[in-house]
């Protein structure tokens, strides 16, 4: 739904900052650090490198002793930490003090796509905004504003696909997923049994695909998953809520993880199958 981009839009209102300043001293990210010493190593010599499933309470700590200091150029300061709900305990217990007694001119932006995994201590002390998904009619005139010279069939495509959400449907423009989508729609409705639409998921996602274009491709196959769901029988139902879990889970692990591509996409296409598999047997 966008809310990274509006938690980074938020924090340079409050500073007054340029919005396409692309770093700010006094804009401080929290999010999944190196795995270990190793992978820290690589991270300073500017390589890639495996991230912490988690966000640690050594990083709070750090945050913490940054935030003894004024600001950088003015006197407020953002810290934005995303995912909120992908905190250690040790380190939720640790911001909490920092949330109870905030220092002068801080604002805390907690970006959380599961606020019920937050210390209900830690929910008591926020505000919570919540972002629903857009109408298709607000989201077809978020798209003609934002990216005025996508074609209609495209256009629509986007929207169909997007689950509501305007960053997924962009996404779905800038990485072409319209091949895509079709086979994943063929997957849910058909299965794959001979494994022939799981090859061609893996060719369309392409051998070294970044890592934007895998969480596009992702978010793709939980929206597709979800929009299914929402229409089947009840057997048939319960394959695809389930599958919709392990695609969520798996969005997870992909920025940490160092998966393979292809054994990736066949991962998603299995779990799009498994549900068409269910629905099969039902059938028998």
């Amino acid at each position: 739904m966008g809310k990274r981009k509006f938690a980074d839009a938020a924090a340079r209102e409050l500073l007054g900052a340029d919005h396409n300043q692309e770093h700010h001293p006094d804009i401080l990210i929290l999010t999944y650090g190196p795995k270990d010493e190793k992978e820290e190593k690589k991270a300073a010599d500017g390589k890639e490198y495996e991230r912490a499933r988690s966000i640690r309470i050594g990083q709070i700590r750090q945050l913490q002793q940054r935030l003894t200091t004024r600001p950088t150029l003015g006197d407020k300061r953002v810290v934005i930490i995303d995912p909120a709900d992908d905190m250690e305990r040790n380190a939720s217990n640790a911001l909490l003090k920092s949330l109870e007694e905030p220092p002068e001119g801080t604002f805390f932006l907690l970006v959380t796509h599961r606020p019920a995994q937050l210390l209900p201590t830690i929910r008591s002390r926020c505000r919570v905004l919540r972002f629903n998904p857009l109408s298709q009619d607000e989201l077809v005139q978020e798209l003609k504003s934002s990216m005025p010279e996508t074609d209609g069939a495209a256009l629509a495509d986007a929207v169909q696909f997007a689950g509501g959400s305007p960053g997924s449907a962009q996404q779905f423009v800038e990485q072409d997923l319209g091949s895509i989508a079709q086979v994943m729609r063929t997957l849910i409705a058909e299965g794959d049994r001979t494994f022939k639409a799981r090859g061609e998921l893996a060719a369309r996602i392409g051998a070294r695909p970044d890592r934007e274009r895998l969480q596009a491709i992702l978010t793709l196959a939980r929206n597709l998953t979800a929009d299914a769901a929402a229409q089947a029988d009840p057997r048939q139902r319960l394959a695809l809520i389930d599958a919709h879990s392990e695609l969520v889970a798996l969005t997870r692990q992909a920025p940490t993880f160092n998966f393979d591509p292809g054994l990736l996409a066949m991962e998603i296409g299995t779990l799009l199958a498994s549900a068409c598999a269910a629905s099969e047997r039902a059938n028998v």
